[in-house]
């Protein structure tokens, strides 16, 4: 038993250590011959394993935008200030999910506890970004009673306007799409301002509602005993938890079900993300209840969902296609040793490491026999790109799909799809993702030398089983349905009014 405490205590401790080196690194300067070599290591690491480089940019472009990067390094900059200059390239590539992890500050675990009995400061609030201004749009806790609607001038003085345009230049969606950015950046605009600013437990802010300007001191407040309590609360897993997907951070669900009148001729889906968790049992359940209903309509809301899990759209799909479909087309890779690069002890502390050793050749056997070569083309066998059956409880009836710009990645793959096949009836805007499919999948996280910023590569080219429109944007709605900040204030929703009106329309015939 001392042993295995020793033990213990000399993780913890080599724990402290690498926090701190990790934070002293962040704040030390590069020389610009380095910095030029960190240029070099990204773009020879991308040639190396981005199946789909030059998509949206061609190789003379890109060439051009990384060697006049190197020629701007005439004096040492810190990681961070690193980070500002070479995440634009990255950007310009155009392809969304390819982005360097902006280096922030590292904290022990009784930073990070102190931080958990405080609340937040800019997170209690819902945002909206137009153009070069910032909005609150939600204030539940009512903090200094400021309004929904009101614009936030300046953080500490510093104009708002400038942080936008400086963080736009980080973000890319896939191709030329025009929709994805706001959505985004609304989302992680504070992520880049607390990475350059650090946690503060105060920040004055000069506001303008209605014509009035107005100035607020914003204060980390900590939390009360009844606070601490219901996030213990919320962090339990019920069944319920468990099915739709919880999220104890932001106190909602995932995945949500319901009908939408009395008759329950209409049933509704709302899906936030495609995490897989549970969903198998959700949707199930769902489209039980939806075929004992007798239901003739259903919504698919894919709205503000950025993605994630092919598994989870695949059997999504299952319950809506008439007949046996393909997913996707297969799934390209630079070379057969590619999916050996993915990391595999990424993030292991030493008793994860030593498990993972002994798992390691049978992780090497699997990977390398899930590859096969076609026409000179090196591919990744997949579930979803193999013909999959419907369910026998699929559903019949209409289906309409709402989307905007923050539809992303899976939401993109399946919506395209289903477009393609004329299963449903598109509503809202442009997705963030492209019609034509993206590169994820799974990564390779590279560590750039000097600078040990991290570059996850997506290493898969996934693309939707269609034929391909080659706009190089997102998935095109068929009935254009616009959302203003007014109409989120108000609690209005026009896209989910149209298609209500839609099948109000139908019903009456």
């Amino acid at each position: 038993m001392k042993n295995y405490s020793l033990v213990i205590l000399l993780v913890a401790l080599s724990s402290c250590m690498s926090i701190r080196r990790q934070n002293e690194q962040r704040a030390a300067c590069i020389s610009p011959d380095e910095l030029k070599e960190d240029v070099d290591y990204t773009y020879q690491k991308l040639q190396q394993m981005h199946p789909k480089l030059y998509w949206y940019i061609s190789k003379q472009e890109l060439d051009y935008k990384f060697d006049s990067l190197k020629k701007t390094f005439d004096q040492p900059l810190t990681p961070l200030q690193f980070y500002f200059k070479l995440q634009p390239v990255i950007a310009d590539i155009r392809e969304g999910h390819l982005s360097l992890r902006i280096p922030r500050k590292k904290f022990t675990r009784k930073e990070i506890k102190a931080l958990e009995h405080k609340k937040g400061m800019f997170s209690r609030f819902e945002y909206y970004i137009k153009k070069d201004q910032l909005f609150i749009i939600e204030n539940k806790d009512s903090i200094e009673h400021i309004k929904p609607g009101t614009e936030i001038l300046s953080i500490n003085h510093i104009p708002v306007s400038g942080y936008i345009q400086k963080y736009r230049e980080l973000i890319s969606s896939d191709g030329y799409n025009t929709t994805f950015q706001p959505y985004f950046l609304k989302d992680v605009f504070f992520n880049f301002y607390t990475a350059e600013n650090g946690f503060k437990d105060t920040a004055y802010i000069e506001t303008l509602y209605n014509g009035e300007k107005k100035s607020y001191t914003l204060r980390r407040e900590h939390k009360s005993e009844k606070d601490l309590e219901k996030d213990k609360a919320q962090e339990k897993r019920t069944a319920e938890k468990k099915i739709n997907d919880y999220v104890a951070y932001s106190n909602s669900y995932n995945r949500n079900f319901k009908f939408l009148d009395n008759d329950s001729t209409t049933a509704y889906i709302k899906v936030k993300s495609f995490s897989r968790d549970y969903s198998e049992k959700f949707y199930k359940d769902a489209f039980d209840k939806i075929k004992n209903a007798g239901a003739k309509y259903l919504i698919i809301d894919v709205r503000n969902n950025y993605g994630g899990s092919l598994h989870e759209i695949n059997n999504l799909y299952s319950y809506l296609a008439p007949e046996p479909y393909v997913l996707i087309k297969p799934s390209q890779l630079t070379s057969r040793i590619t999916p050996l690069k993915t990391n595999y002890f990424r993030k292991s502390n030493a008793f994860q490491y030593a498990f993972k050793s002994l798992a390691y050749p049978t992780y090497v056997f699997a990977q390398t026999f899930s590859t096969y070569k076609k026409d000179g083309k090196v591919y990744y066998r997949m579930k979803a790109d193999k013909s999959t059956k419907p369910k026998k409880d699929a559903f019949q009836g209409k289906v309409f799909v709402l989307i905007n710009g923050g539809s992303f990645s899976a939401s993109s793959i399946i919506t395209a799809k289903l477009k393609y096949d004329k299963r449903a009836i598109l509503v809202g805007e442009e997705t963030g993702g492209a019609n034509d499919g993206t590169v994820a999948g799974f990564y390779s996280y590279q560590k750039l030398p000097h600078s040990r910023i991290s570059l996850p590569i997506g290493l898969l080219l996934v693309q939707p089983n269609i034929d391909f429109v080659n706009t190089k944007k997102g998935v095109a709605p068929d009935i254009i349905v616009k959302e203003t900040m007014q109409d989120i204030i108000d609690h209005k929703d026009p896209q989910l009014e149209w298609v209500k009106k839609e099948i109000a329309r139908e019903k009456a015939k």
